[in-house]
């Protein structure tokens, strides 16, 4: 039996004997049965308890049955309870009218007919229970629609997210294609260059000043190649869990040194210049290579947008981290790109066309992170950025 359909039913009647004579005509399996003996315990257990219908005696002291089923009408949570009258007057005193009256939906007289009772109660409790089990089913239905409403509104945000993806794959392939097409173009067309030459037999073409500029143009063009599929190799890496971090003792101040002079030469190429600000020599357990990697990314972040301005690297010890400092004093960034500019391949997403895939700032981050630490940025626009990475000196 489900605890949750059990029909509860009240009995009134200021006699003891009267009460345990109704209970044991209508006790039956599914139902409870509470007993009144007066109208005040009669009200106390409607507000306490919902019940499927209420058997009450006419003639009662203090409160008769007349006068409690109409303060049960004036109660929302009484009001809808059936109301069976009983009572052993004689029928001349029309009793059953004045109960009709009151608002009850059936009136019997004693002595009671048992299988007349037990009829009527089975009616009410049925009743009852077909109520509740409509109202469970309503309101299943109604969980039900919620979670349809839910769950389509999952599939709309997973179709979104599908076909956002879609389109990154698309603009992302499309731009690989364009950043290899200018290298391999360069390439192509010194190869021709030199073709046409060859079949010219211009050996003067290739004397040792011309051969040297030819290798240098080939060196920077195979680099740029080489640095954008390194890039997309390390955000498959990072995504699968399979970054590498080779911690060594490594030395901060030359490693700072030694990335500013490999990048003087792009630097000055693009009109500015790189600074590096005295930093004392200071030694932390970190992947040398990846190190290096991520100031690589955020000079070459701050050369591209500083707006030919100086560059500014600093260095600073400070509880147990070191905080290395990429400042620019360009175009900056304003506040809602703010929140974007660590996500892959967000420079496909807006109009800049200085190059690149987007994955430099957010190589940078998980790399950062790999070795327990942090990137932040704080940026004004028209003013510049400051890019700090937060690297703890002991392994974590």
């Amino acid at each position: 039996m489900n605890t949750n359909n059990i029909a509860k039913l009240l009995i009134v009647d200021d006699k003891p004997e009267n009460l345990q004579a109704l209970e044991a005509i209508i006790r039956h399996e599914g139902r409870q049965i509470f007993q009144a003996s007066s109208g005040d315990q009669a009200l106390a257990l409607l507000l306490e308890h919902e019940f499927a219908m209420a058997i009450l005696d006419v003639q009662m002291p203090d409160m008769n049955g007349f006068e409690l089923a109409e303060m049960m009408r004036s109660t929302e949570k009484t009001r809808h309870i059936p109301i069976v009258f009983v009572s052993a007057a004689g029928k001349e005193l029309n009793y059953a009218f004045k109960g009709y009256e009151t608002g009850a939906v059936d009136f019997l007289h004693k002595p009671l007919d048992i299988h007349a009772v037990q009829s009527k109660v089975n009616v009410f409790v049925a009743l009852y229970q077909q109520r509740n089990e409509s109202r469970r089913q309503v309101l299943a239905l109604e969980i039900s629609r919620a979670q349809q409403e839910a769950l389509l509104k999952d599939l709309h945000f997973a179709q979104e997210e599908l076909q956002r993806a879609v389109r990154m794959r698309d603009d992302f392939m499309s731009m690989v294609a364009h950043e290899l097409r200018t290298p391999l173009n360069t390439l192509f067309l010194e190869s021709q260059l030199r073709t046409l030459q060859l079949d010219r037999n211009n050996t003067e073409f290739f004397n040792e000043g011309n051969l040297r500029k030819m290798v240098e143009r080939d060196r920077r063009q195979i680099e740029s190649m080489v640095r954008l599929i390194d890039d997309m190799l390390d955000v498959s890496r990072i995504r699968s869990g399979q970054l590498s971090i080779r911690r060594q003792p490594t030395e901060l101040s030359s490693l700072l040194q030694r990335v500013v002079n490999d990048l003087s030469a792009q630097a000055v190429s693009s009109g500015s210049t790189i600074e590096l600000e005295t930093i004392e020599p200071v030694t932390g357990m970190w992947d040398q290579f990846r190190i290096e990697q991520m100031l690589i990314n955020l000079l070459t972040n701050a050369l591209r947008y500083g707006a030919q301005k100086p560059v500014t690297v600093s260095g600073v010890v400070q509880a147990g981290s070191v905080h290395i400092r990429v400042q620019d004093r360009g175009i900056g960034i304003s506040d809602e790109n703010l929140q974007r500019i660590f996500a892959p391949f967000e420079r496909a997403l807006n109009s800049d066309s200085s190059g690149g895939l987007g994955l430099g700032l957010y190589i940078t981050r998980q790399l950062a992170e790999s070795h327990g630490g942090f990137v932040r940025v704080e940026s004004v626009v028209d003013e510049g950025s400051t890019f700090t990475v937060v690297l703890p000196l002991t392994e974590t």
